[in-house]
């Protein structure tokens, strides 16, 4: 159907996958099964984290449990919508419904930035000045840097809801994509969307930009100190400790650029939903094992509680 201004679109249909619905079936099976891992990886995670003392230290691990709870949400805004789609073929959802689903999902993604950010700082601190560890890395300072990735979170999805629902949609309502997201909601766009491209892609690069700075600077302090290490197994070991969170780093903000801050020109719907699928699904479900396959004190308490659970049940 033709863009037009007679009439106001007040609900959006989601097209997810009909171009193939041979694998509807196939697909749904495979998220649900994602969805799964992702909830009980973070959420095992979390709760790991609460009840080993030992991992209430070092600050690290706080600022993990909440990286495992924005994952947790991440996939329940995006996956539930993916699954109903599926199941259904495509699905009916409000203006209202789309706008408050966008706006949660952006929330997830910006918080996470910041965060990963933050983690950076944290690794920065306690591997070139461990000594000072503890007091530069207190509890309040710690909260505030947490709340302070979730107000960042928070207000950037205020601004991109704000000026993804300020423009008009029309006659066509059908989005070739299983949840609403910004590509495929300014192509639907019946309004001129160059001004607020222009302010959403500034604030994008700004966001990833900042973030990606505060990591890069984070980790040339980080290797400047491990050359000053000796020994070759001390720099290893050093080193080792940063691994997993390079991986997510690189994982998440890699997805997010090519996502997001694409030249018009280059982007391909089909080529946002295969990326989509990995950055909303996949990345979420990858960080528990990520952080927990490289890391002994994660490893060590998660064998205490599996004996402890296996004590409980022989008796």
């Amino acid at each position: 159907m033709a863009k037009n201004n007679l009439t106001t679109v007040t609900n959006f249909i989601l097209m997810g996958f009909m171009d193939h619905p041979k694998l509807e079936i196939p697909l749904f099976l495979v998220f649900l099964s994602f969805y799964l891992v992702t909830l009980l990886g973070n959420v095992g995670m979390i709760m790991l984290i609460q009840v080993d003392v030992k991992l209430h230290t070092p600050i690290m691990y706080f600022f993990l449990s909440h990286l495992s709870l924005l994952d947790a949400c991440y996939t329940s805004v995006i996956t539930p919508q993916i699954l109903a789609t599926l199941a259904t073929g495509k699905m009916v959802i409000s203006y209202g419904h789309c706008a408050a689903h966008f706006f949660l999902f952006t929330i997830c993604a910006g918080t996470e930035c910041f965060l990963l950010a933050v983690m950076a700082y944290d690794h920065c601190v306690a591997i070139c000045n461990p000594l000072l560890y503890t007091v530069a890395m207190n509890p309040r300072l710690c909260w505030s840097l947490v709340v302070g990735a979730y107000v960042c979170g928070v207000s950037g999805a205020i601004l991109r809801t704000t000026c993804t629902f300020t423009l008009s949609f029309c006659e066509d309502n059908q989005i070739n994509f299983f949840f609403c997201d910004l590509p495929p909601l300014l192509k639907l766009a019946c309004s001129d969307t160059a001004n607020i491209e222009i302010v959403i892609i500034f604030f994008g690069n700004f966001v990833i930009l900042a973030n990606a700075s505060v990591i890069l600077i984070s980790y040339l302090l980080i290797i400047k100190t491990i050359l000053k290490v000796k020994s070759s197994g001390g720099r290893a070991k050093t080193f080792s400790t940063c691994a997993s969170h390079i991986t997510a780093v690189a994982l998440f903000f890699g997805t997010l650029t090519f996502m997001y801050l694409r030249s018009g020109s280059g982007k391909s719907l089909e080529e946002d939903k295969v990326v989509s699928v990995f950055y909303t699904v996949v990345i979420p479900m990858l960080n528990p094992l990520i952080y927990s396959l490289r890391n002994e004190d994660i490893k060590d308490a998660f064998r205490k509680v599996t004996r402890r659970l296996q004590v409980s049940l022989s008796m």
